[in-house]
This record gives C-alpha cells, sequence and structure tokens, in this order.
C-alpha cells in the first residue's frame, strides 16, 4: 500500500501534462513583442510558462528564474493578461527523501524477523501447540478406506460410537478409555486407522508427533502438551492422536547418566493431562509407536493409555484387500492375479504393498507398456525383495558353474522335503548383493513354526554348500551367510524353544541388544557347564540336518546336475521347472540311464577343480532365498523359522 501511494504522487509529479505547443523562451519573448499572445501564466517556482495566442494557440514554454526585470516589462507592456503564480509545496513530496531511507530499514528489519522465525520459531509462540488439526468440514477418512484389519476395526468401534453417543454410556455408567495405544511394525496403517476413528466419529482430530515437542527451550514441551490439551477441550468433542509417542514416552531415569530432564519433564505434564479430564469430556487419546516395551510403564496404566490396539502385519485376506486399494487409478493387465500376488508377499506391510505396486508401475512405463501386468509386478517383487539386478557384473565360467549346483542344492533340497516351503524359483542373475537365489513362497501364512518344518529348513539352508562338495570335493565362501542364519536357528532351537532332548524345556531368551545401558553387561543365566551343553547341542542339530542334506543330495545327483544345466542355459527357472527336472532324474534313475553325474563343464580353477577360495559372495539374500551369500531379513516371502 505505502508503495502504490509513493508511485501515485510521483505518477502525478512527473509524468508530462497536456500543456500545448512546447516553444523556446526567445520564441515566446518575439511572439509578445508582436502582440501574438493575449493571456499567459508564470510558475515562480518552476519558470514553466503557459501562454494562448490570439487565434486560441497555447503555447508552453520555460523561463529564467526569476525572470528578467526588461522581460518582465516586456511582458506586462504587450500582455494584457498575464500572471504571476507561487503554488504551494507538496507536503509529501517534500518529506519523500527521508521516509525512503526509513521504509527500507523497517523492510530490512521485517525480513530478518521472518529469516529467525523460520529458524527457531517465533518468541511469542514458542510454547504453543504444533498439532495439525483436521476438521469435520474437510474430507475426512473413514473405515471404508482402510483395507483390511477387521479385528482392529472392531476393537475401536466402540471409542466411535462414544464420540458418537456418549450418553449411552453415561446412563449405565461405563466408562470408554481415555487412550489407546495403536501398537505394530512400521507401515501397517497406524496413523490411517486413527483418522479412520475421528472421519467416523465426526469429530476434529488433532495430529501431533512426539519430537514436535522437544525444543531448545527449556519447559518448551510441557507448555506445548499444555496448549495442545487446552485447544482439544475448546473443541469439545476431539481425538488427540500422538505418533512416535515413544520419542517423549521412553521409561524416565533409564540410560547411561540417568535420564531427560526436558523430555521428563514433558512426559510428567502430559501424564497429568490425562488424569486432568474426565472421560465425559469428550476427549480421546490416541497414540501410535512400533515400540511399547520401551514405554514408561506410568503412560501405560489404567486411566491413561490403558487399552492397546495391536494392527500386525497383513494377513492374505488383508493383503489382497490392501492391494485392491492401491490398484484403484491404474490400468492393470488382466493376467494380474491379486491373489497370487497377496500369496507371494507374506511379511509385507501396507506400505511395503503400495511400495510393490509403484515399483510394477514404474517398469511398465519404462518398458513401454501401458497396463501394469502379472510380470512387471514379478519384476517388482524381485527388485523389492531381492534388489536390483547386476546384469553387468563379469563372472567367469567357473564361478558361474560354482553358483549354479550352489543354487540347485538349495532348490533340489526345497523341492524334495515334505514340509519345506514351495519353491518359486531360482536364478543365477546376481541381485543386490547375493550371487544366486533360491526363493521359496509359504502357500499359506505361518504363526507357529514345528520342528520338523525348522529341521527341513536347515536342511535347505545346507543344500548350496553341501551341492559344492559334492560335485567339486570342496567348499566355498558362497555359503558363508547360509551357515551364519543356520547357527542362529539352531541355536534358538535349543536356547528359546526348548527343542533340544539334551537340554529339556528349558529357555533363556535371546540375546538382544542392551537398551539404553539398562544392563552395562551382557548377563547370562545358566552356568558354563550349561553353555557347554547348549554348544554341543547346537553343533550335534547342524550336523544332522548337514548328514541329511548329503543324503537327499546324494539321492537326487542326477536331478541335481540337470537343475545346474538349466540354470546355465537359461539363468532363471521356475520352481515347477525345477520339479518336473527332478522327476525326470526320477525316471532316469528307474531306467539305469541316471548314472551321468560329472558337471556339465569344468571345475572352477584350483589345483584340485575345486573353487577357489577367493570367489566372491554377497552379504545378504532375501527371505525364502538360499543362495550364492543369500540371506535375508524375516519380513519377506521366507520360510525361515
Amino acid at each position: 500500500m505505502i508503495g502504490a501511494i509513493i508511485a501515485i504522487f510521483l505518477a502525478t509529479t512527473m509524468l508530462p501534462s497536456d500543456s500545448g505547443n512546447e516553444i523556446s523562451y526567445p520564441d515566446f519573448l518575439d511572439r509578445v513583442t508582436e502582440g501574438g499572445i493575449v493571456q499567459g501564466t508564470y510558475n515562480n517556482n518552476s519558470g514553466s510558462i503557459k501562454a494562448t495566442a490570439v487565434d486560441g494557440t497555447e503555447y508552453a514554454s520555460n523561463g529564467p528564474l526569476p525572470l528578467p526585470d526588461a522581460d518582465t516589462a516586456l511582458i506586462n507592456e504587450h500582455v494584457p493578461e498575464f500572471r504571476y503564480e507561487t503554488p504551494e509545496t507538496n507536503f509529501f513530496l517534500s518529506i519523500l527523501p527521508l521516509l525512503l531511507p526509513i521504509g527500507l530499514l523497517i523492510l530490512f528489519f521485517w525480513w530478518m524477523q521472518r529469516r529467525a522465525q523460520g529458524q527457531m520459531g517465533s518468541i511469542m509462540s514458542i510454547g504453543r501447540s504444533r498439532a495439525k488439526t483436521y476438521t469435520t468440514e474437510r474430507p475426512g477418512t473413514t473405515f471404508d478406506d482402510v483395507a483390511g484389519y477387521e479385528g482392529v476395526k472392531q476393537e475401536i468401534t466402540e471409542i466411535v460410537d462414544f464420540l458418537k453417543t456418549p450418553e449411552r454410556f453415561a446412563e449405565i455408567g461405563a466408562r470408554v478409555p481415555k487412550g489407546v495405544l495403536l501398537v505394530g511394525p512400521p507401515g501397517t496403517g497406524k496413523t490411517l486407522i486413527a483418522k479412520a476413528v475421528a472421519g467416523e466419529a465426526g469429530v476434529p482430530f488433532l495430529s501431533v508427533t512426539g519430537s514436535d515437542f522437544m525444543e531448545m527451550f527449556v519447559g518448551v514441551g510441557a507448555s506445548r502438551v499444555r496448549d495442545l490439551f487446552q485447544s482439544a477441550r475448546k473443541m469439545g468433542k476431539a481425538i488427540i492422536f500422538i505418533d512416535e509417542v515413544d520419542s517423549i514416552g521412553r521409561k524416565r531415569g533409564a540410560g547411561l547418566g540417568g535420564g531427560h530432564d526436558e523430555r521428563e519433564q514433558t512426559l510428567n505434564q502430559m501424564l497429568s493431562e490425562m488424569d486432568g479430564f474426565e472421560g465425559s469430556e469428550g476427549i480421546v487419546m490416541m497414540a501410535a509407536t512400533n515400540r511399547p516395551d520401551i514405554l514408561d510403564p506410568a503412560l501405560l496404566r489404567p486411566g491413561r493409555f490403558d487399552r492397546q490396539v495391536v494392527v500386525p502385519l497383513p494377513e492374505l485376506s488383508d493383503r489382497h484387500a490392501i492391494l485392491e486399494v492401491h490398484v484403484k487409478g491404474k490400468r492393470t493387465a488382466e493376467n494380474l492375479d491379486l491373489n497370487v500376488v497377496a500369496r507371494g508377499t507374506p511379511g509385507m506391510s501396507g506400505a511395503d504393498l503400495a511400495n510393490l505396486i509403484n515399483e510394477a508401475a514404474l517398469y511398465a512405463v519404462r518398458e513401454g507398456d501401458e497396463e501394469i501386468g502379472a510380470r512387471h509386478v514379478e519384476m517388482a517383487r524381485d527388485r523389492v525383495i531381492m534388489g536390483q539386478k547386476r546384469e553387468s557384473l563379469a563372472l567367469t565360467d567357473d564361478e558361474k558353474e560354482a553358483i549354479a549346483y550352489h543354487e540347485a542344492g538349495h532348490a533340489v533340497c526345497a523341492a524334495v522335503l515334505p514340509t519345506a516351503d514351495p519353491l518359486h524359483k531360482v536364478t543365477i542373475i546376481p541381485s543386490g548383493m547375493a550371487l544366486g537365489v533360491t526363493m521359496q513362497l509359504p502357500e499359506e501364512d505361518r504363526h507357529i513354526y514345528r520342528s520338523d518344518y525348522i529341521r527341513d529348513r536347515l536342511v535347505v539352508m545346507f543344500g548350496g554348500r553341501i551341492a559344492e562338495e559334492l560335485v567339486f570335493g570342496i567348499s566355498s565362501t558362497g555359503a558363508a551367510d547360509d551357515l551364519m542364519r543356520a547357527t542362529a536357528l539352531a541355536r534358538s532351537m535349543v536356547r528359546e524353544w526348548g527343542m533340544s532332548t539334551e537340554i529339556g524345556p528349558m529357555a533363556w531368551g535371546s540375546q538382544n541388544q542392551v537398551f539404553l545401558g539398562e544392563d552395562l553387561v551382557q548377563t547370562r543365566d545358566y552356568s558354563d557347564e550349561t553353555a557347554r551343553v547348549i554348544d554341543e547341542e547346537t553343533e550335534r542339530i547342524l550336523r544332522e540336518q548337514q548328514e541329511r542334506c548329503l543324503q537327499t543330495l546324494t539321492e537326487y545327483r542326477y536331478g541335481l546336475d540337470l537343475v545346474a544345466r538349466a540354470l546355465l542355459e537359461h539363468e532363471t527357472i521356475s520352481g515347477e521347472e525345477v520339479d518336473r527336472l527332478i522327476a525326470v532324474s526320477r525316471e532316469g534313475s528307474r531306467a539305469g540311464d541316471g548314472a551321468d553325474t560329472t558337471p556339465s563343464a569344468r571345475a572352477p580353477s584350483g589345483d584340485d577343480g575345486a573353487p577357489r577360495a577367493d570367489m566372491p559372495s554377497g552379504d545378504d539374500s532375501p527371505p525364502g532365498a538360499e543362495g550364492n551369500g543369500a540371506g535375508a531379513p524375516s519380513s519377506v516371502p521366507s520360510s525361515t523359522a
């Protein structure tokens, strides 16, 4: 506004006006002497002259300041009507030279204040809550937007009923829990479920993360907690949702050197605020965390977060419903069966499934296809689980053959063992950190694991190493990760699951990492003699399953050669193809034509025809994927116990 006013004043004074024909001052005097000027005006401040001729023509000129006496006398003598004017000075224009620098200083300090607010927040509003408010006027999220999780929806439906019709609960004297804690792995949709509760109930939804309470100033966290609850009380009915509540709700006084004073003050203020409102006020606290074990006990006692709702990884039916949500708005081919995709993605969260469909869409665009097909989803799943294919990695013929027999060993064991998960595919194309992958996909989600299944799992893990020893007579570094995972699995059988006849029905738990220094050193609650027995039992289980693996591969040696040759020729084969090759080997063995057990190519280089000891191996492989250097996290398709 100030700039517009200045522009208007400058325009009125600086823009040229319509002043008639411009003539020079000597020409003006000549016209005056000739009697051609009948009237005129002289500006004593600027020296401008406006004159009118006998024929009505208007002239403009600029004279000297001031006019000479001779010129004044000449004009007065020949021009009947000539006036001398002195206009008043414009006050604004007179102070404009002073206002401009003052205005520039004001703008500079205002800009500096805005920069300071961006870095550390306004000093006057530092203690205010940073919660985002989603009111009922905005398009809300409902339970229809949450695919699957029918059990979770049913458990928190009474919260919705309370916010809609609190009088029903008041009549009978029932008290609805003040706080609901959503517990589950990352990416399972805890925040989405909390928003759906607010959308179903039609009440405002205040969302804040635990880290928003913490600031560099002392007492800011407690002040923001107070402001958050005051804002909720002004709304009447509301849902306060705190995401990642473990960032401020950790156990007080835990850790090396004591606790964190500012965080503990914030937690104390939250506890007192939760005690300060009654259940009839219509305010419900909801929080989400994936670490409930580190929360302070005072936060979980009755009267605060007294109800925990577990949001687990989605089951098969839930995954199918989630996939249906994420394929909406995307072009999909007729050959894309979401049931098959859901069965092949056990252990994936909702966020993982969304990423899977997006990766498949990216593959479709990259290849110039107009629809997302089953092949694109398969490529995306391999990318998510196993990592990007390293087709440019140069492997020698010796290394390729060693990897082929390694993966063939895993594949044959997975195909013939009775309780092993079905074999999905085998590849010797390097992916991620693995040089080859054998992928198994369970037919259904598993929640408990029987001992026979775990033992068959160990046999599958040993398949790669035993195949190399059986064919080449020497082992390689490719089975390093298989051995580590097999050892950890066997030790869990002995220490945690009571599957050892020597140890008996005893368990000592797992040796997890120390949290916050609560225990400065790792302790164990069994003697050195028991530790020795545990080691012996672990070794016995591993050796027994190694011997089973050797017997299995010896029996199906011809099938091992067929699978390895197929891998060397095609690089990737399906589980159905492996089953067919094993069936062929059985028929050949019965017909007496399966005596050829020589490798299809020369053995990897070495004095004794064995693989080189420095053969590269990957660090990790996908779940349920045994391979040369293969390993896996447990949250993907896997048959690992």
